[in-house]
């Protein structure tokens, strides 16, 4: 993440810049601090009940030769943050810099390559002291790379983490340097994919030949929970010591990560991102007439699945990675007919049927003919054969329950 910050004198001047994007549609309000708000809290779209937010701070301090700041907060284009995540961003820089309990409104530009903040405030407070701005481009840096931790993005300073060109390579232990490999390889993922547990997260990880485990222990009394990585090969055994996460950097550890599923969990939740997969999950599965040909036919549109199995072959997970769109998904997350008992029970019915009657015939035409010998867990399992026929559009019912939502919002505040 970028910084830029600047002093000017004209409020009205750095007000007006933004309020043109706005009225140009290229960006948007985000929020504000001690500032006149709408009846939806968020600073008002009339400029002039803007500069009113500020008058008194101006007043205040008539000597400080340039009280206005612009500051432009600028992540990295492939680091995604949701407006909520954006918000807090700005929030957080601000305290960081002394100025948290100043007025000051957030806009969100969407006019570049990448999404990014301006922030307008007065580095003059309510009894007109200056603020100070010692050492602001060194405390300026600090609170990015503080926040690039916490938010889990890119360093602003690294042209490396920068380069557009990165990509997932999956770890190769007879290459040498392992452990530079999956420092790499953890990198990448972190800075392109979203995922909600770290079950998601190590699933994710096993397709580039990387093990995740979690620790737990106890130290002094205090219960800790530590993360592990090694390296394996393409069947998943282990052939690299484990590495502790702290030689990758905190942002790799369990706490960090933590915060990072969560508030990607609270945007899902939100209907602020949402799985797209679904149709192309059921066509692979009634194309397919064996679960091999079923991770055949998905990996041809660049979506991974990893089964998670017990040591009887029963199969008591399933997540998806949509590497087009850079998602992970356990599948009940995406609805009880993608969960892991559903796969478990439709591959051992598909298995049951002898071979040659499986041979050159769909899923779903064998389904007409041994429907007979379905349970209710594979009705289910109906119910994605039967899904392209009736998709359901995730994505608009995603913006439906957003809407939902902002109506019960103003119903809440009388409007």
């Amino acid at each position: 993440m970028v910084a830029k910050i600047s002093h000017g004198t004209s409020l009205y001047g750095a007000l007006a810049y933004n309020y043109d994007k706005v009225t140009a549609g290229t960006a948007e309000i985000l929020s504000g601090n001690r500032m006149i708000s709408d009846r939806l809290g968020l600073p008002s779209e009339d400029i002039r009940l803007a500069l009113l937010s500020f008058e008194n701070y101006l007043l205040a301090n008539r000597n400080t030769e340039k009280p206005v700041l612009h500051i432009s907060l600028s992540p990295a284009p492939k680091d995604r943050l949701t407006d909520g995540q954006l918000v807090e961003l700005a929030e957080r820089y601000m305290q960081k810099m002394g100025y948290g309990n100043q007025p000051y409104i957030a806009y969100k530009h969407a006019d570049t390559h990448n999404a990014h903040i301006h922030i307008v405030s007065v580095c003059v407070d309510g009894q007109g002291k200056k603020i100070s701005d010692a050492y602001e481009h060194r405390r300026s840096m600090t609170a990015c790379r503080e926040l690039e931790t916490d938010f889990g993005l890119r360093n602003g300073a690294d042209t490396e983490r920068r380069n557009p060109k990165a990509e997932l390579k999956k770890v190769d232990a007879s290459l040498g340097d392992v452990r530079h490999q999956v420092g790499n390889t953890l990198k990448a993922v972190l800075e392109s994919y979203r995922f909600q547990t770290f079950g998601e997260y190590s699933a994710l990880l096993s397709t580039l030949n990387i093990e995740a485990k979690q620790v737990r222990g106890e130290y002094n009394g205090i219960p800790y929970t530590g993360i592990v990585y090694s390296a394996t090969d393409d069947t998943g055994k282990v052939v690299s010591p484990p590495f502790k996460s702290s030689r990758f950097g905190k942002r790799f550890g369990n706490e960090l990560l933590e915060k990072r599923m969560l508030m990607n969990l609270k945007a899902l939740k939100e209907g602020k991102w949402t799985p797209s997969i679904q149709a192309d999950i059921a066509r692979a599965l009634r194309q397919a007439d064996s679960r091999k040909r079923f991770v055949e036919l998905l990996g041809q549109k660049n979506i991974d699945v990893v089964f998670r199995e017990n040591e009887r072959g029963r199969i008591y997970g399933v997540t998806f990675i949509d590497h087009n769109r850079r998602e992970v998904f356990n599948g009940s997350r995406m609805g009880k007919e993608f969960s892991a008992n559903v796969f478990n029970d439709y591959f051992k019915w598909l298995e049951n049927i002898p071979e040659k009657e499986r041979g050159g015939h769909s899923a779903t035409e064998l389904w007409q003919h041994h429907r007979h010998e379905s349970s209710s867990t594979l009705e289910l399992a109906a119910g994605i054969l039967s899904m392209e026929t009736n998709p359901r559009d995730y994505e608009e019912e995603a913006f439906a329950r957003r809407m939902k939502k902002k109506k019960k919002a103003g119903r809440k505040r009388g409007i």
